[in-house]
């Protein structure tokens, strides 16, 4: 058993047992709240460079299976847990957690108190970590951690390079990848859509030279601000096309339309927050990621209006269009994990494309 430390920005540590990677590494610390799903939460490309810590106490007890990833490159720097199993049982299981995440190359951390981990981020807020393999100068290693350099091209790393297309019979979807969900794609796939995935740098005329019905902008990792190429794409798009977006897509959606971001202090993932739909009083629980939020303020003077508020904070969690076929979610309606409250959101966008296209027929 090796000892592995977790050294916070703050001086903090937490001293435990390595297992996974032997790799050395620093990113975001961030904590998630699901109590099952740690394989989709591990395979989430919205977790790129950052660490994550379970607070359910007992991760891997179910194992490691090809059909649950939620990409095919999880990009996470690291998974912090109270207790790992080392032997899962489940008949779908097909490695141990701790062989995952040797072959993803991704470190382990088990034997600290996550608990105190988590209360410890929500009373600072989020920060970097870096993950240590026995003895360390903790003043070297601070001053390592202080001058790591900050990335900003998470999307670009979570994206494909190259567009693809998943055949179907019914509406055509384009699907721009800022480090979308495998499960997105399995939702529109399961209503019979042909989806035609796309570079996040994919301009409007390559979009629409795809004749799509409808354009689903994904989740994905980061800052919004970074990804700047997208704000003309969506700009060009509103009005020409019906226009979906989750999560990171939601917040691109605002700032195209001239609102503003900004950055929650430990942000929202789990699979149990609260969402009403402030149109009809309906709350429904959701799966969330993002660690940044749409300033409700900045959407006054735009064309976009707030349609959902998270019950827990009050920030908001979707928003539409006055005018366009055009509306988000800060949430996952394709849950993976989570609860199957929010799905009919791609029933929803499915409708808005017949609507508009008997609209235009007549």
């Amino acid at each position: 058993m090796r000892k592995r430390t977790l050294i916070l920005e703050d001086g903090m540590t937490f001293e435990g047992t390595a297992f996974g990677s032997d790799t050395t590494t620093t990113g975001e610390v961030v904590f998630q709240t699901g109590m099952t799903g740690y394989q989709e939460m591990l395979s989430d490309p919205s977790y790129c460079d950052q660490m994550i810590v379970l607070t359910n106490p007992l991760i891997g007890n179910y194992g490691i299976n090809r059909e649950d990833y939620e990409t095919t490159r999880p990009l996470a720097k690291a998974l912090i847990v109270r207790e790992h199993c080392q032997t899962p049982s489940n008949f779908r299981s097909e490695m141990s957690l701790d062989a995952a995440l040797q072959d993803l190359d991704i470190p382990g951390l088990s034997g600290i108190d996550t608990r105190q981990l988590t209360r410890h981020i929500r009373s600072k807020g989020v920060m970097r970590g870096r993950l240590v393999d026995g003895e360390f100068d903790l003043a070297a290693e601070l001053v390592h951690l202080q001058n790591a350099p900050i990335e900003t091209d998470q999307v670009k790393r979570a994206s494909t390079e190259r567009a693809y297309i998943i055949p179907g019979a019914g509406p055509r979807i384009v699907l721009v990848d800022f480090g979308a969900k495998l499960g997105i794609v399995r939702e529109l796939v399961k209503r019979g859509c042909e989806v035609v995935v796309v570079p996040y740098d994919v301009s409007a005329t390559e979009v629409l030279r795809y004749r799509p019905d409808g354009v689903m902008l994904s989740n994905g990792p980061g800052n919004p601000k970074d990804v700047p190429t997208a704000i003309p794409m969506i700009q060009e798009l509103t009005g020409k096309v019906v226009i979906f977006g989750i999560c990171l897509g939601h917040q691109l959606i605002a700032l195209a339309h001239g609102a503003d971001t900004f950055k929650l202090p430990f942000g929202h993932r789990g699979a149990n927050h609260p969402v009403q739909d402030i149109r009809t009083g309906r709350v429904d629980i959701t799966s969330q990621n993002h660690g940044y939020a749409v300033d409700e303020q900045s959407l006054r003077d735009t064309v976009l209006e707030v349609t959902h508020l998270a019950i827990n904070d009050g920030t908001v969690e979707g928003i539409r269009h006055t005018t366009a076929a055009v509306f988000s979610v800060q949430y996952h309606p394709e849950a993976s994990p989570g609860p199957m409250d929010a799905n009919g959101l791609f029933q929803q966008f499915l409708e808005e494309i017949t609507k508009q296209q008997e609209v235009s027929h007549a």
